[in-house]
């Protein structure tokens, strides 16, 4: 079988390429990349937070075809079980379903007020009241988890299907300087330190300046 192939948008601004591509990642997949350029429509979906069902990510495994973010999820757990994207225990894989899920269909205000953007730092940036209702409602989710598991990640010790989903949040609240308690810093850098997310952050900073920020709509 040939090797998979993940096709995503850009690095820097793509943040349901990257929950995909983190997927692949932590279920040690090797795959290869095909990154669709700025002016495809499937990039300037992604770009307009239209729905989180985008054609990107989208993963082609021999003649399997998988678009859907968490459908590439649960079908990474089918193929590498011993990945543990999925907590073992029942109670604990629900309730990981459950705040993927949140995630997945979710959070609107927050997504849009505070568009994914690797490169940039806003210090002291302001936050709209609906976007903080967001933030409150993932921090509170966080914190649930981490009592609930022990962290240092969301389902206990190792990073899962939760931890990439919420991945792309962790950047935002590096980019927009969102106050957090400790706990929940400390889980930020936990994120930003996997080896993973140290090869998106840096091909994310090296990427060109093709996108338009003023004609994505943000």
């Amino acid at each position: 079988m040939a090797k998979p192939v993940l096709t995503i948008s850009s690095k820097n601004y793509g943040a349901w390429s990257l929950r995909g591509w983190l997927m692949c990642k932590l279920a040690g997949l090797e795959f290869t990349e095909e990154v669709i350029p700025p002016d495809d429509p499937a990039m300037k979906a992604e770009m307009l937070l239209l729905s989180s069902s985008m054609l990107v990510p989208s993963l082609q495994h021999g003649s399997i075809k998988v678009w859907d973010t968490l459908a590439i999820g649960e079908y990474l757990g089918e193929i590498k079980p011993k990945a543990g994207l999925l907590p073992a225990d029942a109670k604990a894989r629900a309730h990981c379903r459950a705040i993927c899920g949140e995630m997945h269909s979710g959070f609107s205000s927050m997504r849009g007020s505070l568009p994914m953007n690797v490169k940039a730092r806003f210090p002291g940036f302001k936050i709209w009241s609906r976007a903080q209702t967001d933030i409150d409602r993932i921090v509170t989710i966080w914190r649930e988890c981490f009592s609930a598991y022990g962290g240092p990640f969301l389902f206990g010790e190792t990073p899962c299907i939760a931890d990439a989903m919420y991945a792309p949040v962790v950047t935002r609240f590096i980019t927009y300087d969102v106050a957090l308690d400790k706990a929940c810093t400390a889980y930020c850098k936990r994120i930003v330190e996997l080896p993973a997310m140290q090869e998106w952050i840096k091909a994310a900073k090296a990427e060109p300046e093709e996108i338009d920020e003023l004609d994505a709509e943000f």
